[in-house]
C-alpha cells in the first residue's frame, strides 16, 4: 500500500522573524530541545520499521528543522531506506547544503520558501541552482504580502523556469487583495486561488485518514494538521486499523496540506504523483 506521512514535531522555534508569520522569534531550552530529538529518533525508527508499505513522508515543523543536525540526519538516513520512495521538508533553505552529500538524492525533496526580509534573493537562489544541478526535486514559496509583489515578480524572474513558485495567500489579511493583486500573483502561481479562499469542506470525503496521516511529538495519529481528533498511535502494532475513508468535520479547509488531499483528484493533472511535495508535473513551467 502506498501511504504518505507527515510529521510535526515538537520543535517550535525558527531562525527567521518574519513579522507576518505567527510562528517566528520563538525559543526553546536545551531540555525541549533534547525532547524534540528524541520525539523524532521515536517517529523515524517507527518509519524505518513499516516495510509492509510503500511511503512519502514529508516535514511539516511550526519552525526551521534544518538549522538542527538532528534533522538533517534524520532524513539523510530515511532517504536511503528502500521503502521510503520521498522525503520532503518545508525550510527557509537558510542552512548549509554540504548535508545533502549523505542523502540519496533522488529520494529528496523541499518546499523552499523565501522571506524577502531575513534573505537575500542572489543567495537563495544559488542554493536552489545548486540543487537542481544535483538533481533535487524542489519548489519555492512566498507568502502573498502586497508589499512584497515586486520582490515575488524578481524572484519568478531569477528563479530557473522549471521550478515552480508557489504563493500562500497571507492569513490573517489587513484587508482584501485587489483586483490587481489577485491579477500579478495569479500570473505567477495558477494555484494561487485554492491557498486565496476558504474551502467548504463540511462533509466532503478526504484522502486524509486513508492514504494519508499526520504524526505529532507524542506519536499520536491524526487525519491532519486541522483536525483534533486522535485516531491512533505509531506504537499500537495494529495502527493500521486507524486508517479508513472520513469526511471532513470542518466547515472550511484553509490550508494547502489539506486542501491538497480534500482536492486531490482536481489537482493531478497539475502536480502528477508529487502533490505531497507540492511540485508540478514533469514538464509544467510556470
Amino acid at each position: 500500500m502506498n501511504l504518505s506521512v507527515l510529521y510535526r514535531g515538537l520543535l517550535s522555534s525558527c531562525n527567521y522573524g518574519c513579522r507576518y508569520c505567527p510562528f517566528a522569534k520563538r525559543t526553546e531550552t536545551k531540555a525541549q530541545r533534547a525532547s524534540d530529538e528524541r520525539a523524532l529518533t521515536q517517529f523515524t525508527g517507527w518509519l524505518q520499521d513499516q516495510t509492509q508499505h510503500d511511503w512519502k513522508v514529508l516535514f511539516t515543523p511550526w519552525g526551521e528543522a534544518l538549522v538542527r543536525r538532528c534533522y538533517r540526519d534524520a532524513i539523510a538516513r530515511l532517504t536511503h531506506a528502500d521503502h521510503i520512495k520521498s522525503v520532503a521538508v518545508q525550510t527557509n533553505l537558510s542552512c548549509d547544503l554540504n548535508w545533502i552529500d549523505a542523502c540519496r538524492l533522488d529520494r529528496l525533496a523541499f518546499w523552499a520558501t523565501y522571506h524577502p526580509t531575513e534573505s537575500e534573493a542572489g543567495i537563495f537562489v544559488s542554493k536552489v541552482q545548486r540543487l537542481r544541478s544535483l538533481g533535487v526535486r524542489l519548489s519555492v514559496g512566498m507568502v502573498g504580502v502586497p508589499a512584497y509583489l515586486d520582490t515575488i515578480v524578481l524572484m519568478r524572474r531569477l528563479l530557473p523556469k522549471d521550478v515552480y513558485l508557489w504563493i500562500n495567500a497571507q492569513q490573517p489579511r489587513p484587508q482584501p487583495y485587489t483586483p490587481q493583486e489577485l491579477a500579478l500573483l495569479n500570473s505567477v502561481d495558477p494555484q494561487f486561488g485554492l491557498t486565496a479562499r476558504r474551502q467548504p469542506s463540511l462533509g466532503k470525503p478526504c484522502r486524509t485518514g486513508e492514504v494519508t496521516f499526520t504524526v505529532d511529538g507524542s506519536g499520536d495519529m491524526r487525519r491532519c494538521h486541522f483536525v483534533d481528533e486522535v485516531i491512533g498511535h505509531i506504537s499500537d502494532p495494529e495502527w493500521e486499523q486507524a486508517l479508513r475513508p472520513r469526511l471532513c468535520p470542518n466547515r472550511f479547509c484553509d490550508c494547502f496540506l489539506g486542501k491538497a488531499q480534500l482536492q486531490a483528484e482536481v489537482l493531478a493533472p497539475f502536480f502528477g504523483s508529487s502533490l505531497l511535495e507540492r511540485i508540478p508535473h514533469a514538464g509544467f513551467l510556470v
